[in-house]
C-alpha cells in the first residue's frame, strides 16, 4: 500500500503545533513533530497525536441529522438540511427582526481561521448584533480592563529575554496560554529550561503547584479568589519601598491616577494580605521586590483568575504592575512576534488612550453591552426566554457546548430547549447536539487549508505557516465558514468580509475565504503560503519613537477601581460576593483546572485520552480527603449556595488545603450526574447566570466559587 507524508499543523487547541501526517489511501495512519521547525523544533502534545483517532474515530459525525416530531434524531441530506434552515431563519427574521437571531462560536470554531471572521461578516449581512464567543465565558477582563486604562503601542516585554516574569493563575506547560509576554506553548518545557538556564527568574501565584509553579523561585499560593488582594499589597511594597519606575510614571502616567492607586492599595499592608491570603509575608515581600528591582519582565493572568471573583480589578492590577515598573518595550526593541496576518501598523513608544470598554449594543439585561463586536454570554439565556423587542429566536453554534460551557447548566438548557431553531455544528454529539434541530458535520482540521490565526500574535519569533488540506474530506461535510456561505446564498444575504463580499452565485474555496478574511495581512498571504513554518529573521517590528505630539497617559484609576478596591478591603473573603454564601458550610473552594490530555472535554471520546479518565476528576489535598473520610474514586456531593453537583474524588497532594480543583465544561443534560464517571459533570451548574457577575465586562464567577464538600448519599467506589 502506497503512503505519503504530508507536513501540516495541529489544530486541536490554539498552539498550532506544526505535525507531519502520514496518510495511505486518504486516511490518516499516523502523526508526529516536524524535528526540523525552527520555531517548535518537533514538539507535540498528547492531544495533538491523537489527530488519527478523531479523524477517523466511528464516533465521528459524517453526515447531517434533523430532529424529528418525536425526538429522535434522522439523517438529513446536506442541501435539504441547509434548505430548511434558512427558510426558518428568513421566517424568524420576518416575525421578529434580525436582532432574533444569534450565534456562538466556541473553542472547537475558534481552531478554524476562517469560522469567526464569517460568523461576523454574516452577522452584518442579516443585520443582527447577537454574536457570541468562548472569550466572554473565560477572560473577558482581558479585553475590557486594557480599554479602561490605555495600553502601551509597543506591547509588554518579550519574554524569550525577560529578567523576570509573574504569573497570575497561569499554567502553560498544560493550557498551551500564555498572555502576551509569557511563556508560549512552542515547546514550552524546552523554553522555560533555556530561560532559567539564562537566569530568568520566576514568580507563580497559584493555589496549586502546577507544572509551571514547580520551575518557580517564588510560589505563593494564596487562598482562591484573592488575586485582587494579593496583588494590591504586591503594588503597596513596591510603592512603600520606592522601587517603582519613577521616569516612566512621570512621562506616562496620570499623576493624580497614580497618587490615588497609591493611596488605594496602601491598606492592603503585608500583615493585612498575608493573614488574609494565608502566604508567607516574607515571600510575598520578596516576591514584589524581586519584580520591580529585575530590568525587564512582565506579568500577566491566565483565565482562572478571569473566571474568579472581581476579574476586572485583578486584571487591572496587573496593568498597573506592569505600568508602574515600566515593563514594556521602548524605542528600538524588538516585538517579539510577527503579527503577519494583521494590518501593518508602527509599534510606538506611547500610550494608546483609553476609551469605552463597552463601545457595542446594550443588551436587554444587567445593564451589560457588547465589546469588541460580541455580546457577553453571561446574558444570552434571559436573551432568549425573556418575551419582547429583541428576544432572540434562533441560535447558531459552532464549535461549541453551551449546555456544559455556559454558566448557570439549568438555565442555559431550558433556554436552549426553548428556541425556535437550534443549529449545531460539531463533529460529534455533544450536550447541546442533544437538543438541536440540526446538527451538521464539519471538517476537520487536516480537510481544510488553514493559517495560525491564533498564534500569529503570540509566536515567540517573526513565524509564518499555513496548511492546505492533506486529507480528502466526504463531500456531505461541511467547514464552519461553509454553512454560512450555504445559508447567506440560500437568504440572498451578503458577507462582507475584509478583503470583500464573499461571492454568493458560484461556491469559493477555502483560500478564497482566507484570502478575503486576510486581505490586509502585514505579508501578503501568497508569501505566508509560501513560507510554510519559517521564521522571518528580520522581520520583527522595530519599536518607533512616540509621537512628539502624543499627550496620552495611563489612566490607573478609572470609575469604579477606588470603590472596588474599598469593597475587596472591607470582605472577609471574595466569597461574600456570593448570595447564600456561609462561611460555616462553604468552606471550601472550587477552582478551574486545565488538563493536559484534554481541551476543556475535547477528546474524551479518543480510546487513548478514554483510557485515561473519562471524567473530571474533583482533585483535593489528601489530608482535606482523610479528614471528610473521601477515598479516591468516591462520589462526593459539592455544593455551592447555587445547587450541586456530583463529583468523583480523587487526591492530589499539589493543592493547597481548602480546594476542589476541577475542569470545566464537562456532562450531560442530566442534572443528577449518574453518568458522572462517564462523562464527568459540569461545574457551571453551580453558578448562576443572574448573581455574582463582573459589572464591567459581564463574567460570572466560575472559579473560587464557595462550596461545601461531602460524601455523596449514594456511595460508590472501585
Amino acid at each position: 500500500m502506497v503512503s505519503s507524508t504530508s507536513r501540516t499543523f495541529c489544530r486541536i487547541c490554539h498552539a498550532a503545533c506544526p505535525v507531519e501526517v502520514e496518510i495511505e489511501e486518504n486516511k490518516v495512519i499516523s502523526v508526529r513533530g516536524v524535528k526540523e521547525d525552527p520555531l517548535f523544533k518537533g514538539y507535540t502534545c498528547i492531544k495533538g497525536r491523537q489527530i488519527p483517532d478523531q479523524i477517523n474515530s466511528q464516533e465521528r459525525l459524517r453526515f447531517h441529522l434533523r430532529k424529528a416530531q418525536d425526538g429522535h434524531f434522522e439523517e438529513v441530506a446536506r442541501d435539504e438540511g441547509l434548505d430548511e434552515v434558512a427558510k426558518k431563519l428568513e421566517e424568524i427574521i420576518e416575525q421578529h427582526g434580525p436582532g432574533a437571531v444569534a450565534s456562538y462560536t466556541g473553542t472547537g470554531g475558534y481552531q478554524s481561521s476562517c469560522a469567526l471572521a464569517t460568523a461576523e461578516a454574516w452577522h452584518k449581512g442579516i443585520g443582527s448584533h447577537q454574536l457570541y464567543t468562548s472569550v466572554t465565558i473565560d477572560q473577558p477582563a482581558k479585553t475590557t480592563a486594557p480599554m479602561r486604562t490605555g495600553s502601551w503601542g509597543a506591547g509588554i516585554n518579550n519574554f524569550r529575554d525577560s529578567d523576570i516574569f509573574l504569573a497570575v493563575g497561569n499554567n502553560p506547560m498544560v493550557s498551551s496560554y500564555s498572555p502576551l509576554g509569557g511563556l508560549q506553548g512552542t515547546d514550552p518545557f524546552t523554553k522555560m529550561r533555556e530561560a532559567k538556564k539564562r537566569g530568568m527568574k520566576l514568580i507563580v501565584i497559584d493555589p496549586r503547584k502546577t507544572e509551571f509553579a514547580s520551575s518557580a523561585d517564588i510560589h505563593l499560593q494564596p487562598i482562591p479568589g484573592e488575586d485582587p488582594t494579593l496583588l494590591a499589597g504586591i503594588l503597596n511594597v513596591i510603592f512603600e519601598n520606592s522601587v517603582y519606575d519613577h521616569d516612566f510614571c512621570d512621562k506616562w502616567v496620570e499623576l493624580s491616577t497614580l497618587n490615588s492607586l497609591i493611596n488605594s492599595v496602601s491598606r492592603f499592608t503585608p500583615e493585612y494580605v498575608s493573614k488574609r491570603c494565608d502566604v508567607d509575608q516574607g515571600e510575598m515581600i520578596e516576591a514584589a521586590l524581586m519584580f520591580a528591582n529585575e530590568v525587564k519582565g512582565g506579568a500577566g493572568t491566565g483565565t482562572g483568575p478571569s473566571m474568579a471573583p472581581h476579574s476586572s480589578l485583578t486584571e487591572h492590577l496587573i496593568i498597573c504592575l506592569n505600568v508602574v515598573c515600566g515593563r514594556y518595550n521602548r524605542e528600538g526593541d524588538l516585538v517579539e512576534s510577527g503579527n503577519f496576518l494583521y494590518p501593518d501598523s508602527p509599534r510606538l513608544a506611547q500610550v494608546i488612550p483609553a476609551k469605552d470598554p463597552t463601545p457595542g449594543p446594550s443588551s436587554r439585561f444587567r445593564n451589560l453591552h457588547g465589546y469588541r463586536g460580541q455580546m457577553p454570554c453571561s446574558t444570552l439565556a434571559d436573551e432568549i426566554l425573556e418575551p419582547g423587542e429583541g428576544q432572540i429566536r434562533a441560535l447558531i453554534v459552532s464549535g461549541g457546548n453551551p449546555v456544559v460551557a455556559f454558566p448557570d447548566h439549568e438555565l442555559t438548557m431550558n433556554a436552549l430547549k426553548d428556541l425556535d431553531l437550534l443549529v449545531v455544528l460539531d463533529h460529534r454529539m455533544t450536550a447541546t447536539a442533544e437538543l438541536a434541530d440540526y446538527v451538521f458535520a464539519p471538517r476537520l482540521a487536516l480537510e481544510r487549508a488553514d493559517v495560525p490565526h491564533l498564534m500569529d500574535r503570540w509566536f515567540a519569533a517573526p513565524y509564518t505557516n499555513y496548511t492546505d488540506a492533506v486529507v480528502e474530506a466526504n463531500s456531505e461535510l461541511i467547514a464552519e465558514w461553509e454553512f454560512f456561505w450555504e445559508v447567506a446564498s440560500r437568504m440572498n444575504t451578503p458577507i462582507p468580509l475584509p478583503g470583500g463580499e464573499l461571492a454568493l452565485d458560484h461556491k469559493p474555496t477555502d483560500d478564497d475565504v482566507i484570502d478575503l478574511v486576510y486581505s490586509n495581512s502585514r505579508m501578503p498571504i501568497d508569501q505566508i503560503r509560501e513560507n510554510r513554518g519559517v521564521i522571518h529573521t528580520g522581520k520583527e517590528y522595530v519599536v518607533q519613537p512616540a509621537d512628539p505630539d502624543c499627550t496620552s497617559k495611563f489612566n490607573l484609576m478609572p470609575d469604579g477601581i477606588e470603590s472596588e478596591l474599598d469593597e475587596v478591603f472591607m470582605e472577609s473573603t471574595g466569597a461574600e460576593l456570593w448570595p447564600g454564601f456561609d462561611p460555616a458550610i462553604h468552606t471550601f473552594r472550587l477552582t478551574s483546572r486545565r488538563l493536559k490530555d484534554v481541551l476543556n472535554s475535547l477528546g474524551t471520546e479518543l480510546p487513548q485520552i478514554a483510557a485515561r479518565s473519562t471524567t473530571n476528576y474533583a482533585y483535593m489535598n489528601p489530608d482535606d480527603m482523610k479528614d471528610l473520610q473521601i477515598n479516591n474514586d468516591d462520589l462526593i456531593d459539592i455544593s455551592s449556595p447555587r445547587s450541586t453537583i456530583t463529583g468523583v474524588a480523587k487526591t492530589d497532594k499539589t493543592l493547597r488545603r481548602g480546594i476542589v480543583s476541577m475542569a470545566h465544561s464537562w456532562g450531560g443534560v442530566s442534572l443528577t450526574d449518574e453518568k458522572v464517571r462517564d462523562i464527568g459533570t459540569p461545574t457551571s451548574r453551580l453558578t448562576s447566570a443572574r448573581e455574582a457577575i463582573d459589572p464591567i465586562n459581564g463574567m460570572v464567577v466560575s472559579s473560587a466559587i464557595p462550596v461545601e464538600v461531602q460524601l455523596a448519599k449514594e456511595l460508590s467506589s472501585n
